[in-house]
C-alpha cells in the first residue's frame, strides 16, 4: 500500500497453451466486475486473436474471493460475458487449501509483485 498511489490488485490470467500470462492492476477491491473485466480484456486482445476459432473456455479458478465458486456475482458476470462474446464458459475451482497448485499464483504475480516493488522506488 502506497499512501499516494494507493493499493495494487492484481487479477491475472495464465494461459498454459500459449504459455503467457496476463494481469490487470486495480486500486480499489477484488470484485467480481474487476475479475470479469479481466477476462472480457484478455479475451478482446489477446485471446480472440490466438484462438479465433474458440467455442467455449475453460477457467481454472482458486476457491475464493472475487471468482470464488459460491460468488453469485461472479456466476452472473461471467454468463454476461459469455454472451457478449459467444463463448461457452466452464469454471473448474481449485478445492480450499489447494492454491499452492495454481500456476498463476507462482508464474505471473511474482514478476507483477518484482514490477510494482521497481515502480514504487522510482526504477523503471
Amino acid at each position: 500500500m502506497d499512501k499516494e498511489l494507493g493499493k495494487a490488485i492484481p487479477y491475472g490470467i495464465n494461459d498454459q497453451t500459449a504459455n503467457t500470462g496476463w494481469v490487470c492492476l486495480g486500486v480499489d477491491h477484488d470484485t467480481a466486475e474487476f475479475a470479469v473485466e479481466t477476462l472480457r480484456r484478455w479475451w478482446q486482445k489477446l485471446g480472440s486473436r490466438v484462438y479465433p476459432d474458440a467455442t467455449k473456455l475453460l477457467i481454472t479458478a482458486d476457491g475464493g474471493g472475487s471468482n470464488g465458486c459460491r460468488c453469485r456475482l461472479w456466476k452472473v458476470e461471467l454468463q454476461g460475458l459469455a454472451d457478449e462474446v459467444g463463448l461457452r464458459i466452464s469454471v473448474c475451482h481449485f478445492p480450499p487449501g489447494t492454491s499452492k497448485w495454481n500456476k498463476i499464483e507462482h508464474r505471473i504475480f511474482c514478476h507483477t509483485t518484482e514490477k510494482m516493488a521497481r515502480s514504487s522506488a522510482g526504477e523503471p
